[in-house]
């Protein structure tokens, strides 16, 4: 077997193994990765885990206005108060995740998968530190 044919064999058993993980009922925890942001408002209190969003996943999709302007979203973590029923009622999250352009809200887990108790954050996100110029010099 040539290393063409090895290489194609081997990307043929990974994406099968692949679509039999994704397509088992096993429920892998989510864990929030860098710049994501937890959303956990409500979650906690309704005996479900909190919203793990994954910001950068959106953002290299969208620009920033789709979400922050078109569809009301504060550029706080925390600062808007979505629940379900907004959502299946089309706002904030729901306006794409609607089964038509995005997976519908029938899939709690897709959405409610971080750790419970974890409070409304953006994880492990940046924080710009303000540098201030030496005396004298122009900013």
């Amino acid at each position: 077997m040539d290393g063409k044919s090895r290489r194609a064999r081997w990307v043929g058993t990974t994406l099968l193994a692949l679509a039999a993980l994704l397509g088992s009922s096993v429920t892998l925890d989510a864990r929030a990765e860098y710049g994501d942001v937890v959303i956990n408002n409500y979650s906690d209190q309704a005996g479900m885990r909190p919203v793990v969003f994954p910001h950068w996943f959106h953002r290299i999709r969208f620009r920033c206005k789709v979400c922050h302007a078109d569809l009301g979203f504060k550029f706080k973590a925390g600062g808007n108060e979505i629940n379900m029923v907004k959502v299946i009622d089309g706002q904030f999250c729901g306006a794409c995740h609607n089964g038509e352009v995005a997976w519908n809200v029938e899939n709690c887990n897709m959405c409610h998968s971080g750790k419970p108790n974890t409070p409304t954050q953006v994880h492990e996100s940046t924080t710009s530190s303000i540098v201030t110029p030496a005396k004298g010099a122009k900013p």
